[in-house]
């Protein structure tokens, strides 16, 4: 019995010896005198076991590598390929222009220069409000706020023929949570958000072709069903619109009281009540960034928006009421194109600036869109006699101050205004 136990320790021991170092601490030696390393432990480049002396570094989808047998890249790899891994504290010492655990993100440019946030590309914006991302030609969004969304409804045949903005959709590529860019604060731009913006104004020497047509003024629709059988059942409920500047400031109105009563015949809608609400909460914005509009509001045939518009006749439609609210800018502070107006239709009332009741939306119906108005239809274009330039294209921008430098013969704030005649 002694014998044997003795024999048995000594081949023991004999094994444990012949693992290299002991296995240096980090493994346990197998019986053929190789190293089982812990997690995160080998030796080398290779990540043999050896004997298991050296950390092994995080590993991510790799940046750039070569094919596989099966032609796959972007495989997982130590550092991500982009950094060089220190074997004594396993930490990545990644390359200039990527951080991150494993070096799976790129930095980016001056930390934003302190003037913006580091965003991944899935979530750069492409839009400048959210009403942006509405596509005007398809129905259907995964945008949804509440019983809201940004689909369109197809109001009637005129929009059809007409090319309006669309969006790109979500960015699924490999390098969605890898790759980063600055998204700047207001009234801050380029990559690195270190410049000042200047201010974007009319070129005052741009002038229209036919001086005897009407002036046409950017002008945006706001479209949208109320959840109710009467267009006055939610009379007294409050929504609120915000406004986003060409420096990407942001701007919510004061609560603005949805009110719609008949007119003096009986018959007529007046939405004057509205108008002017809407109208007032614009212009009363801080800083005067919206110095004039013009609002009007009328109801509209709604069409069901699974329903083919050329093919709906009789009962194969849903009708209703659909409201449409038309705003004009036509201040001096909002010339050319604007950012689209974005829609707060919720109910938003503990902890909310401003508190708002919300509207009863039916889903899919609220969309905001730019229209010009004709003597015979209603069509989407993003044209207006005005137009919208960084110093009015009649100066050059400073931009560590973020003020114009006006060319000689001009000036103003985006030097729109002319001091000299030829």
């Amino acid at each position: 019995m002694l014998f044997s136990a003795s024999l048995l320790l000594s081949f023991i021991a004999a094994a444990q010896a012949g693992c290299d170092n002991a296995c240096s601490g980090h493994g346990t030696c197998q019986l053929d005198g190789v190293c089982d390393c812990y997690d995160n432990w080998g030796l080398g480049l290779s990540h043999d076991s050896g004997d298991c002396s050296d950390r092994i570094c995080p590993f991510e989808i790799a940046w750039v590598d070569k094919p596989d047998v099966n032609g796959q890249r972007h495989k997982y790899a130590e550092c991500a390929g982009r950094g060089l891994c220190n074997r004594d504290s396993g930490l990545c010492e990644c390359f200039p222009g990527y951080e991150g655990k494993a070096c799976q993100r790129t930095t980016c440019p001056n930390d934003c220069s302190g003037h913006g946030q580091c965003a991944y590309m899935d979530d750069l914006p492409y839009q400048t409000t959210p009403h942006d991302w509405f596509n005007n030609m398809n129905v259907g969004s995964d945008i949804n706020t509440n019983n809201a969304d940004w689909s369109r409804l197809v109001e009637d045949t005129t929009f059809l023929d007409q090319a309006p903005k669309t969006f790109s959709g979500s960015y699924y590529g490999w390098d969605s949570m890898k790759t980063r860019g600055c998204v700047c604060d207001p009234e801050w731009g380029d990559v690195d958000c270190s410049k000042r913006m200047c201010e974007y104004g009319n070129d005052i020497m741009d002038h229209r072709p036919d001086m005897t047509d009407n002036q046409l003024y950017h002008t945006q629709q706001i479209q949208f069903k109320l959840n109710s059988a009467t267009p006055s059942a939610q009379n007294g409920n409050t929504f609120a619109l915000t406004f986003k500047s060409k420096l990407n400031e942001t701007f919510t109105t004061m609560p603005i009281v949805y009110n719609y009563h008949t007119g003096l015949t009986g018959m007529t809608s007046d939405w004057s009540e509205l108008n002017l609400d809407i109208q007032a909460a614009l212009e009363a914005l801080p800083n005067k960034v919206i110095d004039s509009v013009n609002v009007n509001t009328e109801s509209r045939v709604y069409i069901d928006e699974n329903t083919a518009p050329i093919a709906c006749t009789g009962t194969d439609c849903v009708a209703g009421e659909m409201i449409t609210i038309q705003i004009e800018f036509d201040g001096d502070n909002v010339q050319g194109a604007q950012n689209l107006l974005t829609v707060r239709a919720y109910e938003c009332l503990d902890g909310c600036t401003p508190k708002l009741t919300g509207l009863e939306l039916e889903p899919g119906t609220l969309s905001v869109s730019t229209v010009h108005l004709n003597n015979t239809n209603t069509y989407m274009e993003e044209i207006a006699d005005y137009n919208s330039y960084e110093c009015g294209r009649r100066g050059k921008c400073n931009y560590d101050t973020g003020l114009c430098q006006c060319f000689s013969g001009y000036t103003g704030l985006a030097c729109n205004t002319i001091t000299a005649l030829v």
